[in-house]
């Protein structure tokens, strides 16, 4: 009898559906494949929340999160709800549902595939063998920090980090580090802000209790010209919630497309597993959306939540081998492309691949 694991699905906006559709497809096949048996629940979030419940985030989505052993995220927003009021917009359930499932760390890997060198708007002696994670503060900062208002002649929101909330995230990091070139770079912005200087002392001793990590710091300005002029110099970022939100952003474009570009959402419980990308509503419905950061997410879910190594890799291997046939879809352009490919061609390869 193969093992069982019930995983959440949240398909969100816009190209969400179409992303996650292909995911599941692999899944499917994958599962097929390994002999284990995986149960869907769908819940609502984001926009289609508001459409059907009138809130981003409605009850039943965190009671199912519970029964879930990870779960797998597309995408939500798009200009239909920006207008709503900041707590009834759809990054508010995404953040509230992040916050109720202790999900403190994103870890968001950027990877330059060999196959892809050229589709960086960078040259391929700065990217080639480009290998980066970026660890991610994700529940605490200037997102949730407390007094925020937006006044009339003014507003402000406050830059908040506990000692705790900076050792958890620290931890994970080094931890990541060890298994990887054991380096980790910790961005801040220590020269003029006092939580950076509060984050920076408390990183330096998290750090003791890994001598065999390299640990350095670098203000965030820095870092930001940094991976774009020495990306190579990097192996494990730690920083922030906004930090991590904007750079691992930018390294994202060291790889050619936001839409290769995985992350994974973890913590206290159950984790959530996204592409890094938005809702894209201005190609949604036409199947040219890129669906692998989806899948490479589904990949991260099965190694960091399912302890499923093997099925990990074999997601990976696919996902490679799919780029070096010269299948692609229309973000990555033709670079070396065999095939232009829609969503759904993609999603049939890799399935087609992980089932062998």
């Amino acid at each position: 009898m193969g093992k069982n694991y019930t995983i959440g699905i949240i398909k969100g906006d816009g190209i969400g559906p179409e992303i996650v559709n292909e995911t599941i497809k692999v899944l499917d096949a994958l599962s097929a494949n390994m002999g284990f048996n995986l149960e869907y629940i769908e819940m609502l979030l984001g926009g289609s929340a508001i459409d059907k419940m009138g809130v981003p985030l409605p009850n039943a989505t965190i009671e199912n999160v519970k029964r879930c052993d990870a779960v797998l995220f597309g995408a939500i927003g798009g200009p239909k709800w920006d207008n709503l009021k900041r707590e009834l917009r759809p990054e508010s359930g995404l953040l509230a549902l992040r916050k109720k499932m202790g999900t403190f760390a994103n870890l968001r890997p950027a990877i330059v595939y060999d196959e892809l060198v050229n589709a960086s708007t960078l040259k391929p002696e700065i990217v080639k063998g480009v290998d980066i994670m970026v660890v991610r503060e994700l529940t605490g900062g200037i997102y949730f920090g407390q007094p925020r208002e937006l006044l009339e002649d003014k507003a402000y929101n406050t830059m908040i980090y506990t000692k705790d909330e900076v050792r958890q995230i620290a931890k994970v990091a080094f931890e990541i580090a060890m298994k990887r070139r054991k380096k980790v770079c910790s961005v801040d912005k220590a020269n003029v802000l006092e939580v950076s200087q509060f984050w920076r002392e408390e990183v330096i001793r998290v750090a003791k209790d890994y001598p065999e990590v390299k640990l350095t710091h670098m203000y965030v300005d820095n870092a930001s010209m940094q991976l774009i002029r020495e990306p190579k110099q990097f192996d494990v970022i730690l920083t922030g919630n906004i930090f991590g939100d904007i750079l691992s952003d930018a390294a994202s474009m060291l790889s050619g497309s936001i839409g290769l570009l995985p992350s994974a959402s973890i913590g206290h419980g159950i984790g959530l597993y996204e592409p890094i990308h938005g809702s894209a509503p201005d190609i949604a419905g036409q199947g040219i959306a890129n669906p692998l950061a989806t899948i490479s997410s589904a990949s991260m879910m099965f190694k960091y939540a399912l302890n499923e190594e093997e099925a990990s890799i074999k997601i990976d291997n696919a996902i490679k081998k799919s780029l070096a046939q010269g299948y692609r879809t229309a973000d990555l352009g033709s670079f070396d492309a065999k095939k232009i490919c829609s969503c759904s061609e993609i999603g049939d390869i890799i399935a087609n691949y992980v089932s062998k």
